[in-house]
């Protein structure tokens, strides 16, 4: 069975949810460490997977960009993509597959097929419906050092979880790696 990891841009405070300036996918460009580690996590992946709202977000700004220093553009155009959605029709993406019906269902049936790790980033309902069904192998937590004061938190209410570590590193941003195996 295929890994379910989910990797999280998060602040020192919890929150995942971006409401501040503290998170810039283009900036990574000049953390060359920070950039190795997520071309790693990458290479080891062959699913992506978001809800429609992150998907919808992502399509808007990612898909065939020439001026992107990261390679995350060129990533997610060759990454499988799996949204979850009861609304989209023709995702607009090449290589977009549209989980539509009951959720945690259809990621069961991704997380059989044959494959590498699937990672699932953003999209803080549907994480929260994977962590609550127990569907989570792995949580890849990048942590910022900046406190926002509010934001919506990766771990639901009232949803006990023993983790793991696997792995914690820092760079050389001040953000930090930590890898954690659920049970």
């Amino acid at each position: 069975m295929r890994t379910l990891a989910i990797t999280q841009n998060v602040t020192v405070d919890g929150s995942i949810e971006l409401l501040g300036d503290w998170f810039d996918p283009q900036g990574q460009a000049d953390t060359e460490d920070l950039l190795a580690e997520l071309h790693r996590q990458d290479e080891r992946a062959d699913g992506f997977l978001v809800g429609r709202r992150t998907f919808e977000d992502l399509r808007g700004y990612w898909p065939g960009r020439t001026d992107d220093p990261t390679g995350i553009s060129a990533y997610l155009d060759r990454v499988q993509k799996y949204v979850v959605s009861s609304t989209l029709g023709d995702p607009g993406w090449q290589r977009t597959e549209v989980l539509a019906g009951d959720a945690v269902a259809r990621v069961r049936e991704v997380k059989e097929r044959a494959g590498r790790d699937v990672v699932v980033t953003g999209s803080i309902a549907l994480c929260h419906a994977l962590i609550e069904a127990g569907l989570v192998d792995e949580f890849r937590l990048f942590v910022y050092p900046v406190v926002q004061g509010r934001g919506r938190r990766l771990f639901p209410d009232g949803v006990p979880l023993s983790l793991r570590l696997l792995e914690s590193r820092s760079f050389r941003s001040g953000v930090t790696l930590s890898r954690y195996a659920t049970g």
